[in-house]
Parts: C-alpha cells; structure tokens; sequence
C-alpha cells in the first residue's frame, strides 16, 4: 500500500454540503451506484464475505447501542458489522472505475481504527493508492475529504477493505461525491496525529508470575490469594465477618442459559493460617444462570442473576450451605445487554442493599406477580432493597455502565462508569449524565455532570484510546471501586477512590477534594499497574484489615463480546494488596468491617440529620432529596426556600436538585410556580421554570 492511512478529518451531515455536492457519473454518462441508493451493489464487486448482503437501509446502529447513530446519508449504506454482528468476517468491496471530473471529493466513513478497516481511494491505470481513511471505533459515519486536484482527468476506484477480525474489525461508508471546491464542514475535527501504542510488558502471566510483575504503593506486596484452577471468570465477590471470601464464578456469561441450564457457582475461600492464600475451597452453590452480584448477610446470600434478585438461606455460617431453594425477591430485571445488569452488590451503612445498573439494559422491578404498571424501571443508575421492608427504590439514575460503589468516610456515595467521564457522586434523586437514551421523566432538562476534572483516556474518542492512554490512566472502561479509609493507609491514599481500568490493566486513583454542594476529582497516581495485558480487575472491596482485595477476570480479550468464543474460561485470580510482613488474621477471629456513615432510609426526621454543618450546602442538596420523596404541599415551602439562595447558581449539583424537586409542583399548581418564578434567585431553574410552564 503506498499511502499511510489518515484517520478521519472532518465530520459532516449531508444537508450542510448538498448543494456543492457532485454524484460521479460512469463512462456512459449514468450517476454511480456510490451512494447505495439502489438498494443494491449495483456496479460494486465483492470479495470475502464482510459485505455479503449490503447496503444497509435506515439506522440500525442507533437501535442497538443509544450512544451513537449510523450517520449515513439518504436511505442507504454500507455497515461492516451491521448484518453478522461480528467482526471475524473479510473481504474488499470495489467500485466501477470512474474519472475525476473535480478537484475535490469526499466520503462517509466509520468503523475501526487500524488500516486494516480501511477506504482506499485508487487511481485506475497504476493501481495505486492516492488516499487512505479509517475511523476511531466509532459507528458515526463522518467525512474524510480527498485532494484530487494532481489526478484530474483520471479514472479512480473506491476499495472498502476489511482485513480485521478482531475487535472493531469492521468498515462502514457511504456516499462519495466531488466538489468543485475544498468544502468545509461546519463540524469539523482537528486532525489527530496516530496514537503510539503503550507498551505493556507481558501479556499473559502465570499466577506465580504475577506478584513480582506488578507495580503496587511502597510498603505493601501484592498476594496471590486464589488462582485457576481453582477459580475461573470470578464476576462478583464479597467478604464476610470472619474474612471468608464469597466470590461467582461466571461462566454462563455473555448468554443467558436457557432454565436450569446455568453454569455459575458460589465458592468459598478461607485463608486459616494467615499466609493470604486460601487453604480451604468450598462449593456452596452450582448450576446458577448469569449471576452478577453477590452479597451475604441478613439470613442468607443476596445473589442478583437477571431477571431475579434471589435470597438463598444459610442457617448455620460456621458451615455454610443453602438451608432451602432460593426465595426470588425481585423480577423484571433485564438482560439484554448482559455485562450491564444489576451488579456490584454492597451493603450500606442505613441497612439497605445497594447494587448498579446499566444504561443498555431495560428493567422494570418489582416483587413477583407486581403489574406492569406498578413496578420500577431502570436503565442506569444505584438502586438499593431494604432486606427487612422488602422495599425497593432507584437512588439516582444514569450514567453508563457503573460497575463499583462506595460511600467516603462522610457517608458520601460514589460510582464509577465507562465511556463517558467515569466518576459520579450520587446522592438521593439525583440524575446524572447519561451514555445513551433520555431520562425517564421528559422535563429533566439538564443532568449533573461527572465529578472528575480529567479522564483517563487519550484521544477525542474513548474506544480510539483503548490501548493508548498510558499516559492519562490507560483507558475508558472501569470496573470495580472502592474508598481507603483504613488508618494503617499512609495518610497520603486516605480517602483515595481507586477503581479498577480494564484496558489499562491497572487500579487508577482518584483524589477527592469538598468544593460547594459536593466534591471534585482529581487524577491521582495509579494506585496498582499489573503490567499485563489480561490483567482486568472487576471488583474491589477493602478488608476490614486494611488489605484491599480483588477479583481478576484475567483474559487478553478487553470487551463485552456475545460471541462466547472471543472469551477464555480458563483463567481467573483473586488478588489481595497487603503490608509488607503482616499476616492476616485467620478466618473466625476477625471484626466486622465498621459501617460507613450513610444517610437514613428516607424518613424525613432522619433525612434532615445530615453529617455535613447545618444549613451549609451539604444540608441543603439533602434537603433538596428529602422533598423529592415528599408529597407536594408538603414540599412547597422547603423548595420556595431553597430557590432563595442565590449563592448556589453556580454550583454542581444545588440548581439541578431544586429543579427535581420543583418540578412537579410547577406542573401542578400554576400560581405556586408564578410566584416561585418571581421569586427564584437561581437563573437556571428560573429559566427551566418558565420551560415546564410553556410545556402545558
């Protein structure tokens, strides 16, 4: 190939350049097929089968993943991974030759981001490539614009190459046209020098390999506590009050089994002589379907395994075992995206249980037999159950797909996401930025932004920094969180949130910092770098001891795959970080880790007993969730207050809050949202204000 692949350069939609805009036309003076507007490959030769039974009609990305759109023009397009849904198939597709009648062209391109997923523009009678374009893991059809004034009167050809299989292996594109002059494009995007790949030292480790390979904080070792065989795809774990290790082996995963047909598994780990390695295994359940939380405590193991969130007895934990079937609790939780179900199970220090959910999974709870109508939906966000009300609730909704929790030593919770910026506080009522769909109720109007002040990706695409990013963290996708709070920490990783980062194969860290109704983020030294390519942390818990303990899925393949094939079921480790020197304690003796301040379980007395200074901006965003469980009269007075503070127009979370709570009122009794409209000393619920008032 002469020509180095450029990544795209412009981005575009087809109205804002229709009338400049030229369609080629063939050596008989007909329009060519390149924009797919037959319907056919009419005029294109294929070989391979990557573009058996193109063009695509309408947005079929958009459907399957509400975090882009196809971006194609007309009616038509050629979409790469759209008919297999894979990416393991190749192949070139090839235009008809034609003669360059302008100087200038452009096309619509999508789809990975090496040369091996490529659009090659080719002069006729040399066979040389004069441009090259890819994309940056996107779906997003955007422009890439061809110089052709050195190739005037020439004939030229467009050939779509797909020579990947894996990951993104795929090419999309649509409508080339010339122009007679350099367009330009209202949209577009500075042109972006090739990444450098990072450089990662092994890629695949024995487990007694993988201590001495990584990197951990100084004065502390990294331990091997379990390792496959005897634990394989560990997806969820907990740990008890006498330091036991509860951890899912996920082997059903990415498919949902048919009933009764599960492959997953509880086992339980105990270390009884304090070396950090397990030397007792104990099967506790088998034959279990896509579990993907795990909790124990109050009567028995919480396992959440869509569509159920289940209770399964133990009667006696000296030796546990299921005391009877489990009991299901809740149903309706989704699946159809299986790595976004309910997930990262913790208790809090209110009593409930709290977990995740993903944005590309649709639920709508309730306990078994609940009507439609009557049942709870999510589609991300917190949830929590209250284990004695038998009551469930969403704490906040959106984000991505957060996959780790935990509360700071002021009770504050946290959550991690992936793909958009990746840490949120969460609070009651909240609702956050969302990776795809719309909020549920129509009139939010805004969403509360991440907390971070940085990312941990490099590149203007998330996934385009997949295998890039050392520099910033190592990657967008995260998994697993927990807070340091233990006084043995160095005072210096007190309070730090560490998280693990799947592509970059390590635990970043995050510094926390109190700025007005909530807290800033910033970009701490990584916490662990396992300097291991299929190192992939999926959850993190603190032990009661000070150790942190973690669960590696452990498999070079870095994504959310259907295909169960792209998978390792072979591999898998539990890991623990320690001091240096010090034995654990051994299982029975150890305390209970010391519950975490957390607000009340919503009463309004409770609710108003804050840890934050009375009547600071603390108090008041928690007053702002109180009145979002109150009925409206009895809110009135609290919102029209709250609306009073002017000093909180500028902060994160404070005008947004009181917009929540506000906003049924508003709909509700015209004369309440007149007078708080007069009132209102915070321009941006004013503004949403008059919004909800013209929307009647």
């Amino acid at each position: 190939m002469c020509v180095k692949p450029t990544l795209i350069i412009l981005a575009s939609s087809v109205t804002a350049f229709a009338q400049q805009s030229i369609v080629p036309i063939s050596n008989d003076g007909k329009p060519l097929n390149l924009g797919f507007e037959t319907g056919t490959l009419e005029g294109w030769t294929a070989t391979g089968t990557a573009f058996e039974k193109q063009p695509i009609k309408g947005d079929t990305v958009a459907p399957r993943r509400a975090d882009m759109k196809s971006g194609h023009a007309g009616s038509y397009w050629i979409g790469g991974f759209e008919i297999h849904q894979k990416d393991t198939a190749t192949g070139t597709l090839t235009s008809a030759s034609f003669k360059v009648t302008q100087p200038w062209a452009s096309f619509l391109v999508a789809g990975g981001e090496t040369d091996k997923t490529r659009v090659e523009i080719v002069t006729k009678d040399d066979n040389k490539v004069i441009h090259s374009a890819h994309s940056d893991q996107t779906e997003i059809l955007r422009r890439s614009v061809v110089d052709l004034r050195k190739y005037s009167g020439r004939e030229i050809f467009i050939r779509l190459v797909d020579e990947h299989t894996g990951h993104w292996g795929h090419v999309n594109f649509d409508d080339f046209v010339f122009h007679a002059d350099a367009p330009k494009f209202p949209a577009a995007v500075t042109v972006q020098a090739p990444m450098k790949a990072d450089e990662v030292p092994n890629a695949g480790l024995k487990p007694s390999e993988v201590a001495s390979a990584a990197t951990v904080p100084a004065g502390y070792e990294l331990k091997v506590f379990a390792a496959e065989p005897d634990i394989i795809n560990p997806i969820a774990f907990c740990l008890d009050d006498r330091g036991r290790a509860w951890v899912v082996e996920g082997i059903t995963y990415p498919n949902r089994a048919k009933d009764g047909e599960g492959k997953d598994r509880v086992l339980i780990f105990e270390d009884t002589d304090g070396d950090h390695k397990f030397d007792k295994r104990t099967v506790f359940m088998e034959k279990l379907n896509l579990v993907s939380g795990i909790e124990v405590g109050h009567g028995g193991v919480w396992l959440g395994a869509a569509p159920y969130l289940q209770l399964v007895p133990v009667a006696d934990w000296d030796a546990p075992k299921p005391s009877s079937e489990p009991k299901i609790l809740l149903d309706g939780w989704g699946y159809q995206d299986t790595h976004e179900t309910l997930n990262t199970f913790k208790w809090g220090a209110d009593g409930w249980l709290y977990g995740c959910h993903g944005v590309f999974t649709h639920s709508a709870v309730g306990k078994p037999g609940t009507p439609e109508a009557q049942r709870t939906k999510i589609n991300a966000g917190v949830w929590r159950f209250h284990p004695g009300k038998q009551t469930f609730e969403v704490v906040g909704h959106g984000t991505s797909n957060p996959w780790g929790l935990d509360w700071n030593e002021d009770g504050e919770l946290f959550i991690e996401a992936c793909v958009i910026p990746h840490l949120f506080h969460i609070f009651p009522g909240g609702r956050y930025h969302r990776q795809g769909g719309s909020h549920f109720n129509p009139y939010t109007y805004d969403d509360i932004k991440t907390i971070a002040d940085h990312r941990h990706y490099l590149g203007g695409n998330p996934h385009g920094g997949n295998g890039k990013s050392d520099a910033t963290g190592g990657g967008h996708a995260h998994a697993g969180l927990a807070i340091l709070q233990h006084p043995s920490w160095p005072k210096a990783l007190i309070g730090g949130v560490i998280m693990g980062n799947i592509h970059g194969s390590r635990i970043n860290m995050d510094i926390l910092e109190r700025k007005g109704s909530g807290y800033v983020a910033h970009h701490g030294a990584d916490f662990i770098n396992f300097n291991d390519k299929a190192s992939q942390i999926v959850d993190i818990r603190e032990g009661a001891d000070g150790t942190v303990w973690m669960i590696d899925w452990y498999d070079l393949n870095q994504c959310h795959r259907t295909n169960r094939d792209a998978h390792d079921y072979t591999t898998g480790r539990i890991l623990k970080l320690v001091r240096k020197g010090v034995k654990a304690e051994p299982v029975g003796t150890r305390k209970p880790v010391a519950p975490k301040v957390a607000l009340s379980d919503g009463d309004v007395a409770g609710a108003m007993k804050f840890s934050g200074p009375a009547g600071d901006a603390f108090q008041r965003r928690a007053a702002a969730s109180l009145c979002q469980r109150l009925p409206i009269e009895q809110r009135k007075a609290i919102v029209m207050a709250l609306l009073a503070h002017a000093e909180d127009a500028d902060d994160a979370n404070l005008p947004l809050m009181y917009w929540y709570a506000a906003e049924p009122i508003v709909a509700a009794d015209p004369l309440w949202a007149t007078e708080a409209l007069a009132a209102c000393k915070i321009p941006k619920v004013t503004e949403f204000i008059a919004r909800r008032m013209a929307a009647k």
